[in-house]
Protein backbone atom coordinates (compact mmCIF):
# COMPACT_ATOMS: atom_id res chain seq x y z
CA UNK A 1 0.00 0.00 0.00
CA UNK A 2 1.41 3.37 -0.96
CA UNK A 3 1.63 6.12 1.67
CA UNK A 4 -0.65 8.28 -0.48
CA UNK A 5 -3.49 5.75 -0.18
CA UNK A 6 -3.38 5.38 3.61
CA UNK A 7 -5.36 8.56 4.46
CA UNK A 8 -7.96 7.70 1.83
CA UNK A 9 -8.42 4.20 3.26
CA UNK A 10 -8.53 5.58 6.81
CA UNK A 11 -11.18 8.11 5.76
CA UNK A 12 -13.24 5.38 4.09
CA UNK A 13 -13.14 3.20 7.21
CA UNK A 14 -14.11 6.17 9.37
CA UNK A 15 -17.04 6.95 7.05
CA UNK A 16 -18.19 3.30 7.08
CA UNK A 17 -17.97 3.21 10.87
CA UNK A 18 -20.03 6.40 11.06
CA UNK A 19 -22.65 4.90 8.77
CA UNK A 20 -22.77 1.75 10.88
CA UNK A 21 -23.25 3.76 14.08
CA UNK A 22 -25.93 5.90 12.40
CA UNK A 23 -27.76 2.80 11.17
CA UNK A 24 -27.55 1.28 14.63
CA UNK A 25 -28.93 4.49 16.13
CA UNK A 26 -31.78 4.49 13.64
CA UNK A 27 -32.56 0.85 14.37
CA UNK A 28 -32.53 1.54 18.12
CA UNK A 29 -34.79 4.57 17.64
CA UNK A 30 -37.15 2.52 15.49
CA UNK A 31 -37.20 -0.31 18.04
CA UNK A 32 -38.00 2.22 20.77
CA UNK A 33 -41.09 3.41 18.94
CA UNK A 34 -44.45 2.15 20.23
CA UNK A 35 -45.59 -1.17 18.82
CA UNK A 36 -49.27 -0.35 19.26
CA UNK A 37 -51.41 2.77 18.95
CA UNK A 38 -52.74 4.23 22.20
CA UNK A 39 -56.38 3.51 21.34
CA UNK A 40 -58.78 3.40 18.41
CA UNK A 41 -59.70 6.01 15.83
CA UNK A 42 -62.73 5.77 13.55
CA UNK A 43 -63.84 8.22 10.87
CA UNK A 44 -67.09 7.72 9.00
CA UNK A 45 -69.74 9.74 7.23
CA UNK A 46 -72.27 9.19 10.04
CA UNK A 47 -71.79 9.72 13.77
CA UNK A 48 -74.15 6.78 14.43
CA UNK A 49 -71.86 4.50 12.42
CA UNK A 50 -68.72 5.73 14.17
CA UNK A 51 -70.43 5.12 17.52
CA UNK A 52 -71.37 1.57 16.46
CA UNK A 53 -67.75 0.88 15.60
CA UNK A 54 -66.63 1.94 19.06
CA UNK A 55 -69.35 -0.19 20.62
CA UNK A 56 -67.81 -3.22 18.91
CA UNK A 57 -64.40 -2.25 20.32
CA UNK A 58 -65.82 -1.92 23.84
CA UNK A 59 -67.40 -5.36 23.46
CA UNK A 60 -63.94 -6.86 22.94
CA UNK A 61 -63.80 -6.63 19.18
CA UNK A 62 -61.03 -5.46 16.90
CA UNK A 63 -60.95 -3.10 13.92
CA UNK A 64 -62.53 -5.74 11.70
CA UNK A 65 -65.49 -6.18 14.05
CA UNK A 66 -65.77 -2.39 14.18
CA UNK A 67 -65.78 -2.37 10.38
CA UNK A 68 -68.70 -4.81 10.27
CA UNK A 69 -70.65 -2.72 12.79
CA UNK A 70 -69.85 0.58 11.05
CA UNK A 71 -70.67 -0.80 7.61
CA UNK A 72 -74.00 -2.22 8.72
CA UNK A 73 -75.11 1.01 10.39
CA UNK A 74 -74.16 2.99 7.30
CA UNK A 75 -76.32 0.56 5.33
CA UNK A 76 -79.26 1.51 7.55
CA UNK A 77 -78.83 5.26 8.00
CA UNK A 78 -77.32 6.14 4.61
CA UNK A 79 -79.62 4.44 2.08
CA UNK A 80 -78.80 7.23 -0.35
CA UNK A 81 -75.18 6.04 -0.34
CA UNK A 82 -74.89 2.35 0.48
CA UNK A 83 -76.70 -0.66 1.83
CA UNK A 84 -76.83 -4.44 1.97
CA UNK A 85 -78.40 -4.32 -1.47
CA UNK A 86 -75.07 -3.02 -2.79
CA UNK A 87 -71.39 -3.84 -2.49
CA UNK A 88 -68.01 -2.49 -1.54
CA UNK A 89 -64.28 -2.94 -1.15
CA UNK A 90 -62.59 -3.60 2.22
CA UNK A 91 -58.85 -3.02 2.50
CA UNK A 92 -57.58 -4.70 5.67
CA UNK A 93 -54.24 -4.74 7.50
CA UNK A 94 -53.75 -7.52 10.05
CA UNK A 95 -51.18 -6.20 12.52
CA UNK A 96 -50.41 -9.65 13.95
CA UNK A 97 -49.33 -11.15 10.63
CA UNK A 98 -48.41 -7.93 8.85
CA UNK A 99 -50.65 -9.01 5.98
CA UNK A 100 -52.69 -6.65 3.82
CA UNK A 101 -55.71 -8.10 2.05
CA UNK A 102 -58.31 -6.65 -0.29
CA UNK A 103 -61.82 -8.07 0.17
CA UNK A 104 -63.74 -7.60 -3.07
CA UNK A 105 -67.48 -7.48 -2.40
CA UNK A 106 -68.37 -5.88 -5.72
CA UNK A 107 -71.74 -6.79 -7.16
CA UNK A 108 -71.91 -9.26 -10.08
CA UNK A 109 -73.93 -9.27 -13.27
CA UNK A 110 -76.90 -11.65 -13.49
CA UNK A 111 -77.04 -14.02 -16.45
CA UNK A 112 -79.82 -11.96 -18.03
CA UNK A 113 -77.64 -8.84 -18.22
CA UNK A 114 -76.43 -8.99 -21.80
CA UNK A 115 -75.47 -5.75 -23.58
CA UNK A 116 -78.48 -6.15 -25.86
CA UNK A 117 -80.82 -6.09 -22.88
CA UNK A 118 -79.90 -2.42 -22.26
CA UNK A 119 -80.50 -1.07 -25.75
CA UNK A 120 -83.68 0.61 -26.98
CA UNK A 121 -85.35 -0.01 -30.34
CA UNK A 122 -82.94 2.40 -32.01
CA UNK A 123 -79.91 0.57 -30.64
CA UNK A 124 -79.08 3.36 -28.19
CA UNK A 125 -78.47 2.89 -24.47
CA UNK A 126 -81.73 2.68 -22.53
CA UNK A 127 -80.67 4.96 -19.68
CA UNK A 128 -83.77 4.33 -17.59
CA UNK A 129 -83.23 0.56 -17.64
CA UNK A 130 -79.51 1.02 -16.88
CA UNK A 131 -80.05 3.30 -13.89
CA UNK A 132 -83.46 2.45 -12.42
CA UNK A 133 -85.37 -0.61 -11.31
CA UNK A 134 -84.60 -4.33 -11.42
CA UNK A 135 -82.52 -4.43 -14.61
CA UNK A 136 -80.09 -1.88 -13.17
CA UNK A 137 -79.25 -4.07 -10.15
CA UNK A 138 -76.34 -6.46 -9.80
CA UNK A 139 -76.25 -9.35 -7.33
CA UNK A 140 -75.44 -7.69 -3.95
CA UNK A 141 -72.07 -8.34 -2.31
CA UNK A 142 -72.10 -6.44 0.99
CA UNK A 143 -73.95 -9.08 3.07
CA UNK A 144 -71.39 -11.72 2.06
CA UNK A 145 -68.56 -9.35 2.97
CA UNK A 146 -69.92 -8.73 6.47
CA UNK A 147 -70.14 -12.48 7.11
CA UNK A 148 -66.70 -13.13 5.61
CA UNK A 149 -64.89 -10.43 7.58
CA UNK A 150 -66.62 -11.28 10.86
CA UNK A 151 -65.86 -15.00 10.59
CA UNK A 152 -62.31 -14.78 9.25
CA UNK A 153 -60.89 -11.64 10.87
CA UNK A 154 -63.17 -10.58 13.71
CA UNK A 155 -63.57 -11.73 17.30
CA UNK A 156 -67.28 -11.14 17.79
CA UNK A 157 -70.38 -12.93 16.48
CA UNK A 158 -72.56 -11.15 13.94
CA UNK A 159 -75.41 -10.95 16.43
CA UNK A 160 -73.19 -8.56 18.43
CA UNK A 161 -71.73 -6.48 15.61
CA UNK A 162 -75.03 -6.17 13.72
CA UNK A 163 -77.03 -5.30 16.86
CA UNK A 164 -76.69 -1.48 16.51
CA UNK A 165 -77.81 -1.61 12.87
CA UNK A 166 -80.76 -3.86 13.71
CA UNK A 167 -81.85 -1.53 16.51
CA UNK A 168 -81.61 1.57 14.29
CA UNK A 169 -83.56 -0.14 11.52
CA UNK A 170 -86.32 -1.25 13.88
CA UNK A 171 -86.58 1.78 16.18
CA UNK A 172 -85.64 4.32 13.54
CA UNK A 173 -83.29 7.27 13.24
CA UNK A 174 -83.79 10.95 12.61
CA UNK A 175 -84.00 11.94 8.95
CA UNK A 176 -81.34 14.50 8.08
CA UNK A 177 -81.50 17.13 5.32
CA UNK A 178 -79.26 15.23 2.89
CA UNK A 179 -81.58 12.22 3.06
CA UNK A 180 -84.60 14.41 2.38
CA UNK A 181 -82.93 16.19 -0.55
CA UNK A 182 -81.79 12.93 -2.07
CA UNK A 183 -85.29 11.48 -1.91
CA UNK A 184 -86.65 14.57 -3.60
CA UNK A 185 -84.27 14.14 -6.52
CA UNK A 186 -85.18 10.44 -6.95
CA UNK A 187 -88.82 10.54 -5.90
CA UNK A 188 -90.33 9.79 -9.31
CA UNK A 189 -88.29 6.60 -9.65
CA UNK A 190 -88.65 5.39 -6.07
CA UNK A 191 -92.41 5.77 -5.99
CA UNK A 192 -92.79 3.40 -8.94
CA UNK A 193 -92.18 0.45 -6.63
CA UNK A 194 -94.54 -0.85 -3.96
CA UNK A 195 -91.74 -2.09 -1.71
CA UNK A 196 -90.05 1.30 -1.75
CA UNK A 197 -93.28 3.16 -1.09
CA UNK A 198 -93.91 0.92 1.94
CA UNK A 199 -90.66 2.15 3.50
CA UNK A 200 -90.35 5.78 2.45
CA UNK A 201 -94.05 6.64 2.29
CA UNK A 202 -95.10 4.60 5.33
CA UNK A 203 -96.89 7.62 6.83
CA UNK A 204 -98.23 8.75 3.47
CA UNK A 205 -95.65 11.50 2.91
CA UNK A 206 -92.00 11.57 1.82
CA UNK A 207 -89.33 11.63 4.56
CA UNK A 208 -88.72 15.05 6.08
CA UNK A 209 -85.76 16.22 8.12
CA UNK A 210 -86.42 15.65 11.81
CA UNK A 211 -88.86 12.77 11.28
CA UNK A 212 -88.04 9.23 12.43
CA UNK A 213 -87.51 6.70 9.64
CA UNK A 214 -88.16 3.10 10.64
CA UNK A 215 -87.26 0.07 8.49
CA UNK A 216 -88.71 -3.03 10.21
CA UNK A 217 -88.29 -5.29 7.17
CA UNK A 218 -84.62 -4.35 6.93
CA UNK A 219 -84.23 -5.08 10.66
CA UNK A 220 -85.66 -8.56 10.08
CA UNK A 221 -83.33 -9.16 7.12
CA UNK A 222 -80.33 -8.13 9.21
CA UNK A 223 -81.48 -10.42 12.02
CA UNK A 224 -81.58 -13.36 9.61
CA UNK A 225 -78.09 -12.43 8.37
CA UNK A 226 -76.84 -12.34 11.98
CA UNK A 227 -78.49 -15.67 12.81
CA UNK A 228 -77.81 -17.69 9.66
CA UNK A 229 -74.84 -15.97 8.05
CA UNK A 230 -74.76 -16.07 4.23
CA UNK A 231 -77.82 -18.30 4.08
CA UNK A 232 -79.82 -15.63 5.88
CA UNK A 233 -79.58 -13.44 2.78
CA UNK A 234 -78.62 -15.49 -0.25
CA UNK A 235 -80.96 -18.41 0.46
CA UNK A 236 -84.25 -18.97 2.23
CA UNK A 237 -86.84 -16.36 3.09
CA UNK A 238 -84.95 -13.21 2.05
CA UNK A 239 -83.69 -14.73 -1.20
CA UNK A 240 -87.19 -15.83 -2.15
CA UNK A 241 -88.56 -12.32 -1.57
CA UNK A 242 -85.70 -10.75 -3.53
CA UNK A 243 -86.26 -13.06 -6.48
CA UNK A 244 -90.03 -12.51 -6.46
CA UNK A 245 -89.69 -8.74 -6.14
CA UNK A 246 -87.26 -8.55 -9.07
CA UNK A 247 -89.43 -10.84 -11.21
CA UNK A 248 -92.64 -8.95 -10.42
CA UNK A 249 -91.06 -5.77 -11.80
CA UNK A 250 -89.89 -7.49 -14.98
CA UNK A 251 -86.32 -8.35 -13.97
CA UNK A 252 -84.56 -11.71 -14.22
CA UNK A 253 -82.49 -13.08 -11.37
CA UNK A 254 -82.08 -16.78 -10.58
CA UNK A 255 -81.84 -18.54 -7.23
CA UNK A 256 -78.60 -20.20 -8.36
CA UNK A 257 -76.75 -16.96 -9.12
CA UNK A 258 -77.94 -15.40 -5.88
CA UNK A 259 -76.88 -18.42 -3.81
CA UNK A 260 -73.51 -18.71 -5.55
CA UNK A 261 -72.29 -15.16 -4.90
CA UNK A 262 -68.85 -15.13 -3.24
CA UNK A 263 -66.52 -12.37 -2.11
CA UNK A 264 -63.01 -12.49 -3.55
CA UNK A 265 -59.85 -11.96 -1.55
CA UNK A 266 -57.28 -10.25 -3.76
CA UNK A 267 -53.73 -9.06 -3.30
CA UNK A 268 -53.67 -5.26 -2.96
CA UNK A 269 -51.61 -3.15 -5.34
CA UNK A 270 -48.36 -1.78 -3.93
CA UNK A 271 -46.05 0.96 -5.10
CA UNK A 272 -43.90 3.74 -3.68
CA UNK A 273 -44.27 7.50 -3.84
CA UNK A 274 -41.62 9.80 -2.32
CA UNK A 275 -40.84 7.57 0.66
CA UNK A 276 -44.42 6.42 1.16
CA UNK A 277 -45.54 2.84 0.71
CA UNK A 278 -48.94 2.94 -0.97
CA UNK A 279 -51.25 -0.08 -0.59
CA UNK A 280 -54.43 0.24 -2.59
CA UNK A 281 -57.27 -1.33 -4.54
CA UNK A 282 -56.61 -3.76 -7.44
CA UNK A 283 -59.04 -4.45 -10.30
CA UNK A 284 -62.00 -4.63 -10.55
CA UNK A 285 -61.32 -1.25 -9.00
CA UNK A 286 -59.75 1.14 -11.45
CA UNK A 287 -58.70 3.39 -8.59
CA UNK A 288 -55.45 1.76 -7.53
CA UNK A 289 -54.02 1.51 -11.04
CA UNK A 290 -54.96 5.11 -11.81
CA UNK A 291 -53.53 6.25 -8.47
CA UNK A 292 -50.24 4.50 -9.18
CA UNK A 293 -50.00 6.04 -12.64
CA UNK A 294 -50.81 9.54 -11.45
CA UNK A 295 -48.43 9.53 -8.50
CA UNK A 296 -45.60 7.96 -10.48
CA UNK A 297 -46.06 10.56 -13.21
CA UNK A 298 -46.05 13.36 -10.62
CA UNK A 299 -42.80 12.15 -9.02
CA UNK A 300 -41.01 13.97 -11.82
CA UNK A 301 -41.85 17.37 -10.31
CA UNK A 302 -41.23 19.02 -6.96
CA UNK A 303 -44.83 20.15 -6.61
CA UNK A 304 -44.05 22.45 -3.68
CA UNK A 305 -41.81 24.56 -5.92
CA UNK A 306 -44.40 25.04 -8.68
CA UNK A 307 -46.83 27.95 -8.69
CA UNK A 308 -50.53 27.10 -8.33
CA UNK A 309 -51.33 27.08 -12.05
CA UNK A 310 -48.42 24.83 -13.04
CA UNK A 311 -49.01 22.51 -10.07
CA UNK A 312 -52.64 22.07 -11.15
CA UNK A 313 -51.57 21.76 -14.81
CA UNK A 314 -49.21 18.82 -14.30
CA UNK A 315 -51.63 17.15 -11.86
CA UNK A 316 -54.47 17.43 -14.36
CA UNK A 317 -52.29 16.06 -17.14
CA UNK A 318 -51.48 13.05 -14.93
CA UNK A 319 -55.19 12.57 -14.26
CA UNK A 320 -55.97 12.81 -17.98
CA UNK A 321 -53.54 10.04 -18.92
CA UNK A 322 -54.60 7.69 -16.13
CA UNK A 323 -58.28 8.02 -17.00
CA UNK A 324 -57.55 7.37 -20.65
CA UNK A 325 -55.96 4.03 -19.69
CA UNK A 326 -58.84 3.29 -17.30
CA UNK A 327 -61.30 3.63 -20.16
CA UNK A 328 -59.48 1.29 -22.50
CA UNK A 329 -57.81 -1.42 -20.43
CA UNK A 330 -59.51 -2.01 -17.08
CA UNK A 331 -62.17 -4.55 -16.14
CA UNK A 332 -62.82 -7.59 -13.94
CA UNK A 333 -59.52 -9.56 -13.86
CA UNK A 334 -61.48 -12.81 -13.51
CA UNK A 335 -62.84 -12.22 -17.02
CA UNK A 336 -60.33 -10.09 -18.94
CA UNK A 337 -56.57 -9.78 -19.07
CA UNK A 338 -55.59 -6.42 -17.63
CA UNK A 339 -52.03 -5.38 -18.65
CA UNK A 340 -51.02 -4.70 -15.06
CA UNK A 341 -47.27 -5.04 -15.57
CA UNK A 342 -47.30 -2.23 -18.10
CA UNK A 343 -49.83 0.01 -16.38
CA UNK A 344 -47.96 -0.17 -13.05
CA UNK A 345 -44.46 0.14 -14.54
CA UNK A 346 -42.47 3.24 -13.50
CA UNK A 347 -40.93 3.37 -16.97
CA UNK A 348 -44.40 3.49 -18.51
CA UNK A 349 -45.26 6.36 -16.15
CA UNK A 350 -42.04 8.09 -17.16
CA UNK A 351 -43.09 7.83 -20.79
CA UNK A 352 -46.46 9.37 -19.98
CA UNK A 353 -44.70 12.12 -18.04
CA UNK A 354 -42.48 12.88 -21.01
CA UNK A 355 -45.56 13.53 -23.13
CA UNK A 356 -46.68 16.39 -20.85
CA UNK A 357 -45.83 19.85 -22.16
CA UNK A 358 -44.92 22.09 -19.23
CA UNK A 359 -46.83 25.05 -20.64
CA UNK A 360 -49.63 23.56 -22.77
CA UNK A 361 -52.67 21.37 -22.19
CA UNK A 362 -52.77 18.08 -24.07
CA UNK A 363 -56.15 17.86 -25.87
CA UNK A 364 -58.09 14.69 -25.00
CA UNK A 365 -58.94 12.38 -27.88
CA UNK A 366 -62.60 13.33 -27.60
CA UNK A 367 -63.37 16.90 -26.57
CA UNK A 368 -66.64 17.90 -24.96
CA UNK A 369 -67.62 21.19 -23.42
CA UNK A 370 -69.76 19.50 -20.77
CA UNK A 371 -68.53 19.30 -17.18
CA UNK A 372 -68.27 15.82 -15.71
CA UNK A 373 -71.56 14.83 -14.04
CA UNK A 374 -71.47 15.27 -10.30
CA UNK A 375 -72.01 12.49 -7.82
CA UNK A 376 -74.02 14.01 -5.03
CA UNK A 377 -74.19 11.76 -1.99
CA UNK A 378 -73.78 8.27 -3.43
CA UNK A 379 -71.18 5.93 -1.95
CA UNK A 380 -69.64 6.21 1.52
CA UNK A 381 -66.27 5.57 3.13
CA UNK A 382 -64.95 4.84 6.60
CA UNK A 383 -61.50 4.27 8.08
CA UNK A 384 -60.36 2.59 11.31
CA UNK A 385 -57.14 1.96 13.25
CA UNK A 386 -57.42 -0.04 16.48
CA UNK A 387 -55.17 -0.43 19.53
CA UNK A 388 -53.48 -3.50 18.04
CA UNK A 389 -52.52 -1.59 14.90
CA UNK A 390 -55.11 -3.31 12.68
CA UNK A 391 -56.32 -1.02 9.93
CA UNK A 392 -59.42 -0.84 7.73
CA UNK A 393 -60.20 1.37 4.75
CA UNK A 394 -63.63 0.65 3.27
CA UNK A 395 -65.69 2.16 0.47
CA UNK A 396 -69.22 0.84 -0.12
CA UNK A 397 -72.01 1.93 -2.43
CA UNK A 398 -75.32 1.37 -4.19
CA UNK A 399 -74.12 3.61 -7.07
CA UNK A 400 -76.55 6.50 -7.72
CA UNK A 401 -78.68 8.18 -5.06
CA UNK A 402 -80.82 5.44 -3.50
CA UNK A 403 -79.41 2.96 -6.02
CA UNK A 404 -82.03 1.50 -8.34
CA UNK A 405 -84.80 3.09 -6.25
CA UNK A 406 -86.37 -0.34 -5.83
CA UNK A 407 -86.97 -2.33 -2.63
CA UNK A 408 -88.35 -5.85 -3.17
CA UNK A 409 -91.39 -6.04 -0.86
CA UNK A 410 -90.82 -7.52 2.57
CA UNK A 411 -87.02 -7.25 2.50
CA UNK A 412 -86.20 -3.63 3.28
CA UNK A 413 -83.26 -4.12 0.87
CA UNK A 414 -82.75 -1.16 -1.45
CA UNK A 415 -81.15 -2.64 -4.56
CA UNK A 416 -78.12 -1.09 -6.22
CA UNK A 417 -77.98 0.19 -9.80
CA UNK A 418 -74.38 -0.86 -10.44
CA UNK A 419 -75.12 -2.30 -13.89
CA UNK A 420 -74.62 1.27 -15.12
CA UNK A 421 -70.93 0.88 -14.19
CA UNK A 422 -70.51 -1.65 -17.00
CA UNK A 423 -69.86 -0.51 -20.55
CA UNK A 424 -73.43 -1.40 -21.51
CA UNK A 425 -72.96 0.27 -24.87
CA UNK A 426 -69.24 0.57 -25.74
CA UNK A 427 -68.09 4.17 -26.05
CA UNK A 428 -71.24 5.60 -24.43
CA UNK A 429 -70.63 7.53 -21.18
CA UNK A 430 -72.43 6.33 -18.06
CA UNK A 431 -74.07 8.45 -15.36
CA UNK A 432 -70.65 9.80 -14.29
CA UNK A 433 -69.51 10.70 -17.78
CA UNK A 434 -66.96 7.87 -17.99
CA UNK A 435 -67.11 5.30 -20.72
CA UNK A 436 -65.62 1.91 -21.43
CA UNK A 437 -65.20 -0.77 -24.04
CA UNK A 438 -65.02 -4.57 -24.25
CA UNK A 439 -62.87 -5.00 -21.13
CA UNK A 440 -65.80 -3.73 -19.03
CA UNK A 441 -68.71 -5.23 -21.00
CA UNK A 442 -71.24 -7.18 -18.91
CA UNK A 443 -71.16 -10.99 -18.65
CA UNK A 444 -72.85 -13.35 -16.22
CA UNK A 445 -71.00 -13.34 -12.89
CA UNK A 446 -68.66 -10.53 -13.94
CA UNK A 447 -67.92 -7.60 -11.63
CA UNK A 448 -68.38 -4.13 -13.04
CA UNK A 449 -65.44 -1.73 -13.01
CA UNK A 450 -65.35 0.60 -10.02
CA UNK A 451 -63.63 3.82 -9.01
CA UNK A 452 -63.68 3.00 -5.28
CA UNK A 453 -60.13 3.43 -3.96
CA UNK A 454 -59.71 2.46 -0.28
CA UNK A 455 -56.02 3.04 0.41
CA UNK A 456 -53.28 2.81 3.04
CA UNK A 457 -50.15 4.93 2.95
CA UNK A 458 -47.31 4.50 5.40
CA UNK A 459 -43.70 5.35 6.08
CA UNK A 460 -41.40 4.92 9.08
CA UNK A 461 -43.35 7.54 11.02
CA UNK A 462 -47.00 7.22 10.03
CA UNK A 463 -49.71 4.74 9.08
CA UNK A 464 -52.73 6.23 7.33
CA UNK A 465 -56.03 4.95 5.94
CA UNK A 466 -57.89 7.10 3.43
CA UNK A 467 -60.78 6.92 1.00
CA UNK A 468 -63.81 8.76 -0.32
CA UNK A 469 -67.04 8.57 -2.30
CA UNK A 470 -67.56 10.55 -5.47
CA UNK A 471 -68.02 8.31 -8.53
CA UNK A 472 -65.12 8.75 -10.92
CA UNK A 473 -63.94 11.61 -8.69
CA UNK A 474 -63.10 9.18 -5.89
CA UNK A 475 -59.73 8.53 -7.49
CA UNK A 476 -58.72 12.15 -7.72
CA UNK A 477 -60.02 12.88 -4.19
CA UNK A 478 -57.70 10.19 -2.84
CA UNK A 479 -54.85 11.47 -5.04
CA UNK A 480 -55.19 15.01 -3.66
CA UNK A 481 -55.44 13.59 -0.14
CA UNK A 482 -52.17 11.68 -0.51
CA UNK A 483 -50.48 14.76 -1.93
CA UNK A 484 -51.80 16.66 1.09
CA UNK A 485 -50.31 14.16 3.51
CA UNK A 486 -47.01 14.29 1.63
CA UNK A 487 -47.06 18.07 2.08
CA UNK A 488 -47.39 17.63 5.85
CA UNK A 489 -51.10 18.28 6.41
CA UNK A 490 -53.11 16.80 9.29
CA UNK A 491 -55.97 14.33 8.65
CA UNK A 492 -58.60 17.02 9.14
CA UNK A 493 -56.76 19.39 6.79
CA UNK A 494 -56.57 16.59 4.22
CA UNK A 495 -60.31 15.94 4.52
CA UNK A 496 -61.02 19.64 3.95
CA UNK A 497 -58.71 20.12 0.93
CA UNK A 498 -60.28 21.96 -2.04
CA UNK A 499 -60.86 19.61 -5.00
CA UNK A 500 -60.37 19.62 -8.73
CA UNK A 501 -60.75 16.80 -11.23
CA UNK A 502 -60.12 15.70 -14.80
CA UNK A 503 -61.14 12.36 -16.31
CA UNK A 504 -59.85 12.52 -19.92
CA UNK A 505 -63.34 12.80 -21.34
CA UNK A 506 -65.01 15.26 -21.22
CA UNK A 507 -61.93 17.46 -21.67
CA UNK A 508 -62.53 19.90 -18.84
CA UNK A 509 -61.07 20.67 -15.42
CA UNK A 510 -63.85 20.52 -12.84
CA UNK A 511 -63.17 22.46 -9.65
CA UNK A 512 -65.13 23.30 -6.54
CA UNK A 513 -66.01 26.94 -6.20
CA UNK A 514 -62.99 28.69 -4.72
CA UNK A 515 -60.67 25.70 -5.15
CA UNK A 516 -58.63 27.56 -7.77
CA UNK A 517 -57.65 31.22 -7.60
CA UNK A 518 -58.84 33.50 -10.43
CA UNK A 519 -55.19 33.97 -11.44
CA UNK A 520 -54.67 30.21 -11.70
CA UNK A 521 -57.83 29.76 -13.76
CA UNK A 522 -56.68 32.47 -16.15
CA UNK A 523 -53.23 30.90 -16.48
CA UNK A 524 -54.69 27.42 -17.04
CA UNK A 525 -56.99 28.74 -19.75
CA UNK A 526 -54.01 30.40 -21.40
CA UNK A 527 -52.35 26.95 -21.49
CA UNK A 528 -55.37 25.59 -23.39
CA UNK A 529 -57.37 24.07 -20.55
CA UNK A 530 -61.14 24.39 -20.30
CA UNK A 531 -61.95 25.14 -16.66
CA UNK A 532 -65.26 24.90 -14.84
CA UNK A 533 -64.18 26.63 -11.64
CA UNK A 534 -67.51 27.07 -9.86
CA UNK A 535 -68.93 23.58 -9.30
CA UNK A 536 -70.68 22.66 -6.04
CA UNK A 537 -68.58 20.83 -3.47
CA UNK A 538 -68.32 17.05 -3.82
CA UNK A 539 -67.08 13.99 -2.00
CA UNK A 540 -67.02 12.93 1.62
CA UNK A 541 -63.44 11.94 2.42
CA UNK A 542 -62.71 10.04 5.65
CA UNK A 543 -59.20 9.37 6.91
CA UNK A 544 -57.32 8.27 10.05
CA UNK A 545 -53.67 8.38 11.06
CA UNK A 546 -51.33 6.79 13.60
CA UNK A 547 -48.22 8.92 14.18
CA UNK A 548 -45.55 6.67 15.70
CA UNK A 549 -43.24 9.54 16.58
CA UNK A 550 -45.70 10.87 19.13
CA UNK A 551 -47.79 7.70 19.45
CA UNK A 552 -50.95 9.65 18.74
CA UNK A 553 -54.06 8.88 16.73
CA UNK A 554 -56.05 11.43 14.74
CA UNK A 555 -58.82 11.43 12.19
CA UNK A 556 -60.38 13.65 9.59
CA UNK A 557 -64.04 13.68 8.57
CA UNK A 558 -65.02 15.75 5.56
CA UNK A 559 -66.45 19.12 6.70
CA UNK A 560 -68.68 19.11 3.59
CA UNK A 561 -70.76 16.51 5.46
CA UNK A 562 -71.99 17.87 8.80
CA UNK A 563 -73.16 14.50 10.15
CA UNK A 564 -69.81 12.71 9.77
CA UNK A 565 -67.62 11.94 12.75
CA UNK A 566 -63.94 11.24 13.34
CA UNK A 567 -63.18 10.29 16.92
CA UNK A 568 -60.30 8.88 18.97
CA UNK A 569 -60.92 6.80 22.07
CA UNK A 570 -58.07 5.61 24.32
CA UNK A 571 -57.47 1.92 24.77
CA UNK A 572 -58.78 0.01 27.77
CA UNK A 573 -56.88 -1.13 30.85
CA UNK A 574 -54.95 -3.69 28.81
CA UNK A 575 -52.66 -0.82 27.93
CA UNK A 576 -52.12 -1.69 24.31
Amino acid sequence: MTPALRPVIRQAFTFCATLTLFAAFQATAADARPRHPPGTVIASAQALATDAGFEAIRNGGNAFDAAVATSAVLAVVEPISSGIGGGGFFLLHDAKTGRDVFVDARETAPESATPEAYLDKQGELDVDRAENGPWSAGIPGLPAALVHIASKYGRLPLRTTLAPAIKLAREGFEVYPRLERGYGSRREVMERYAGTRAVFLADGTPPKAGEILKQPDLAHTLELLAEKGRDGFYKGEVAEKLLKGVADEGGKWTAAELASYQVREREPLRFKYRGWDVITAPPPSSGGVALAQMLQILEGWDLAKLDEAHRVHVTVEAMRRAFRDRTIYLGDPDFVTVPMARLMDRNYAAGLRASIHPEKATPSALISGKPAPLEDDETTHFAIIDADGNRVSTTQTVNLLYGSGMIPPGTGVLLNDEMDDFALRPGTPNAFGVMGFEANAPKAGKRMLSSMTPTFIENADKSIAIGAPGGSRIITEVLLGILGYDAGLTPQEVAALPRFHHQWMPDVISAEKGALSPEAVKALEAMGHTVNAAEPTWGNLQTVQWDRRTNTLSGGSDPRNPVGKAEVQPSDAKGK
